[in-house]
């Protein structure tokens, strides 16, 4: 198994180092974050960092970069205070990366891909269509992590939508009916399929499959 030094990382060029740190990891969830400015304008950007923090509240959180470019989707977060997070499927990948694309502020990444504009109810902020699995978020609070210059933005879930074919009579979302893709690294995307389920996890008894009897 090859071995790789904190030095020998910090002595790297910059995309090879960005690959195997964003890699080495594991697989990252891939997420369409939807914002509108207070002048009505949408933006759209993929996120690989949106995470599970709590479910009562139910809460998420994702890592925002350093700020010291323009950043339509901070910008337009605390502004407004909502945003959306909306699940890539397999054959959105390529417009969904082209929205990492370095455009200027206030160009909206639903005009330069073929992303389209979804509206719910009364909710002013746009989902992407075609998504499963949607969610309408709030923005909470925000912790600046000193260490990289990055912001770790917290947020509630104050709207759950998802096509129903994915759901278990317990509320779980079996998200690979509906084509979900993960994040190896940067700009990998990969299609996972669900392997096993398994029972809540206690001392001294076996662990048991939900699926296999």
């Amino acid at each position: 198994m090859k071995q790789i030094s904190r030095d020998d990382i910090s002595q790297m060029e910059k995309i090879e180092r960005l690959n195997l740190i964003n890699s080495c990891t594991g697989y990252k969830s891939a997420n369409l974050l939807a914002t509108k400015s207070l002048e009505g304008k949408s933006n759209v950007a993929i996120f690989s960092s949106v995470t599970h923090l709590g479910s009562n509240p139910a809460m998420i959180g994702f890592i925002m970069r350093p700020t010291t470019v323009p950043r339509d989707t901070y910008k337009n977060i605390k502004d407004t205070g909502y945003f959306t997070v909306n699940h890539i499927t397999v054959d959105m990948i390529e417009d969904a990366h082209h929205t990492s694309a370095n455009y200027e502020l206030g160009i909206s990444e639903f005009n330069k891909t073929n992303l389209e504009e979804e509206y719910k109810n009364d909710i002013e902020i746009p989902f992407v269509k075609g998504s499963p699995v949607q969610l309408y978020c709030k923005y909470v609070n925000e912790y600046y992590i000193k260490e990289n210059d990055t912001i770790h933005v917290i947020a509630s879930i104050e709207n759950l939508f998802f096509e129903e074919e994915l759901e278990h009579k317990d509320g779980w979302l079996q998200i690979d009916r509906g084509n979900v893709v993960a994040l190896n690294g940067l700009d990998g995307y990969c299609l996972p399929k669900l392997v096993d389920r398994f029972q809540y996890a206690r001392k001294q008894i076996p662990t048991t499959s939900l699926f296999k009897k």
